[in-house]
């Protein structure tokens, strides 16, 4: 069957997994129609995936709809066909407005700017009175904020299997246990976290990171021997510095910032060691200054071909 025949005959309904929250008397959420803000690459590989799951009303705007026509397209051909089966399967619009009005989960995929996505929350508020659970007042900020949780996918995201269930303070279990099975839905494998700097994953991989940075800016190794270490030795699909390079070099940057000033008040608080918040060097920034942001602009750590294919800088 061709990509755009799937796309047209995507199920319309959805099942999810029995709650196992703790029962505040309100039912949980039954998510039907979904709606992705963001076209990047993680805005485009959820919506992806969204849509083979079997959502309704799927709606992203257009960029999105040709990242993923060039994800399921064979190499040099035609997406169009594609775009107009994505098109007829999945209402694609670039009015947020439209996207979310109708949306019982909105999934924001947005730039890593804490003030953009503080906006959009905002406009969020006006416009999206029924997310979730229909029966909380959503005029109460408080209450607002029960409905609120995260979702933590990976990259590539049709191909990564976890996703990172955030619930914060807030957060109901009713709701909770909705993203839960959201994920499963998705045929990822969810798992649960409290929102704290870095979840899990990142909790963990964060400072693997940093010292492979300070490893090479102290001339202990190359940068691609430690990529070559973690993938042969530890069993990485990627190695750090070819992560950094798919996940965008400036984009790297603003997330460790954020992440960090987390953690900083983490370690004076003593839940974490302050040798996970030492600072360290400029390589990464030095490399954003010359414009070289990894994959997309064509060279970050590693040069790019036009077909993707790397080559060392």
């Amino acid at each position: 069957m061709s990509a755009t025949k799937r796309l047209q005959t995507i199920q319309s309904h959805l099942s999810t997994a029995p709650a196992s929250g703790s029962g505040s008397g309100i039912a949980k959420p039954e998510i039907k129609v979904v709606a992705v803000y963001g076209a990047g690459l993680m805005g485009a590989g959820i919506a992806q995936v969204a849509a083979f799951a079997g959502y309704d009303g799927l709606a992203i705007i257009r960029k999105s709809s040709e990242r993923i026509a060039k994800h399921m397209a064979p190499e040099g051909t035609d997406t169009a066909p594609i775009i107009d089966g994505i098109v007829k399967a999945i209402k694609t619009t670039t009015d947020r407005a439209e996207a979310v009005k109708d949306a019982d989960l909105v999934i924001e995929a947005i730039i890593e700017d804490l003030a953009i996505k503080q906006d959009f929350f905002k406009y969020l508020d006006t416009v999206a009175n029924g997310l979730l659970i229909k029966e909380i007042n959503a005029k109460c900020p408080q209450e607002r904020k029960k409905r609120f949780g995260g979702l933590h996918f990976f990259n590539p995201v049709p191909v990564m299997r976890l996703v990172e269930v955030i619930r914060t303070e807030d957060t109901l279990p009713e709701v909770d246990d909705a993203l839960y099975a959201f994920g499963k839905s998705l045929k990822k494998k969810p798992i649960r976290a409290k929102d704290t700097p870095g979840f899990i994953v990142n909790r963990l991989l964060m400072p693997l990171n940093r010292e492979a940075i300070r490893m090479v800016e102290r001339g202990d190794a190359t940068f691609q021997d430690v990529d070559t270490a973690m993938k042969l030795g530890a069993g990485h699909p990627m190695g750090p510095f070819e992560l950094f390079d798919y996940v965008g070099l400036a984009n790297k940057t603003d997330t460790n910032l954020l992440v960090g000033k987390g953690w900083v008040k983490r370690a004076e608080q003593g839940y974490i060691p302050k040798a996970y918040v030492e600072p360290q060097g400029t390589l990464i920034q030095d490399l954003v200054a010359q414009g070289k942001l990894g994959r997309k602009s064509g060279e970050g750590f590693y040069k790019y071909e036009q077909k993707g294919k790397k080559s060392l800088t």
